[in-house]
């Protein structure tokens, strides 16, 4: 007789079955077991003052850009400058649970369709602020039209004890380029789950590039279809993770045509009792011919209680492709070490160096100079405190 487990009372909340461990692509991250508290989408009002103490406080604030700002899920017209598109459309993805919560939730978001070329980029800034416990979701749209180019940053950050859920879908065209930056520095108490869909035309550009430092629980899905012949994408990331952290990013690269090229890029920095996972699917189609496809995912572990797992895979039905994977992890290199420390570099500061140019390697996949930037001296804080 097949017994159907009882809710538990955070999906009671949240109004669906939570993945757990015995499916396989979540076994490391059994949202049944670690979501605990019962988040409902519930209101939370925010006063200026403490919207605007969080606005000065994000990463990327000294960066020109343009900005959307979401305050506890709901836009924020009065700070945003960008002319934006309100949209509760459905969204087209794949079968999956951070999906389905966001449509529970009924999440807001916006569509944007980006034309023409600019070399200043749009974030798309998500604040949450301190209040009961809660649910929040955003979703949003973005298309790239046939020779655009645009760079777009999504940027959430908060107080506080909350679940934030946030579903992508973009579309580039043929002969676009789109680089995208996340910035995922949550409240140490909260959760975040995420699915990022895209799609690239024919000789599209994508350069994907996230970095994970906050949330005690963390999920990132992405799942990236080759619709045209000649595109090249590149999707990288980088996770700071300290304490009890726990991120988890599972990739699926689905290579539907010939003639396209993809790299993953993954350098995890992980110290106390912190835990890093990292799964990649590289699929080739049985007519994507020509296909050149890498992952490679890089942990440093700086302590004995750090964990990482790594779950590459090639699903290959093509027999004129290029493809592999790699997975390493490990301490900081002592000789390193020892050099740096007999040139006079106290051995705090040498570490923190050698930390940070190991993030480094990921983050300088990131174009724009002034974003890069900011994003080395976010690392270098977040790694020295």
């Amino acid at each position: 007789m097949n017994m159907v487990s009882p809710k538990t009372a955070a999906e009671e909340a949240l109004g669906v079955s939570l993945p757990h461990r015995r499916m396989e692509e979540w076994k490391w991250t059994d949202l049944r077991r670690l979501i605990t508290t019962p988040y409902g989408k519930a209101e939370a009002k925010a006063s200026v003052r403490e919207v605007d103490r969080l606005i000065a406080a994000a990463p990327l604030a000294g960066v020109k850009a343009g900005r959307i700002v979401f305050v506890n899920g709901e836009l924020d017209a009065a700070r945003s400058n960008v002319p934006s598109r309100p949209s509760n459309a459905l969204i087209v993805s794949p079968d999956d649970s951070v999906v389905e919560i966001s449509n529970r939730l009924q999440a807001q978001g916006i569509t944007l369709t980006l034309d023409g070329n600019t070399d200043t980029p749009i974030e798309i800034l998500h604040i949450t602020t301190d209040a009961t416990p809660r649910a929040i979701a955003v979703r949003h749209t973005f298309e790239v039209t046939a020779g655009a180019s645009a760079t777009i940053v999504e940027t959430f950050l908060g107080e506080g004890d909350y679940l934030s859920t946030a579903v992508v879908n973009i579309a580039i065209g043929e002969g676009a380029r789109f680089d995208r930056i996340k910035v995922e520095a949550e409240s140490a108490k909260a959760t975040h789950l995420a699915h990022t869909i895209v799609t690239l035309g024919k000789n599209a550009v994508l350069r994907d590039f996230t970095i994970t430092s906050g949330a005690a629980l963390n999920r990132q899905n992405g799942t990236y279809t080759f619709a045209g012949q000649g595109a090249d994408a590149k999707v990288s990331g980088s996770y700071l993770l300290q304490a009890e952290q726990h991120a988890d990013t599972r990739l699926v690269i689905d290579h539907a045509v010939p003639h396209c090229t993809s790299r993953e890029l993954f350098k995890v920095v992980m110290d106390g009792h912190s835990r890093g996972i990292f799964q990649g699917k590289v699929i080739v189609r049985p007519n994507a011919q020509k296909t050149d496809g890498k992952q490679s995912s890089h942990a440093l572990l700086l302590s004995e209680t750090a964990e990482f797992d790594a779950k590459p895979e090639l699903e290959i039905y093509a027999d004129d492709v290029v493809c592999g994977h790699g997975a390493t992890s490990g301490d900081l290199d002592h000789d390193h070490l020892f050099y740096l420390m007999s040139r006079g570099i106290p051995k705090a500061e040498a570490r923190s160096l050698l930390v940070a140019a190991f993030v480094g390697e990921a983050i300088e996949t990131v174009d724009h100079e002034g974003i890069r930037e900011a994003l080395l001296a976010f690392a270098q804080e977040r790694l020295s405190s």
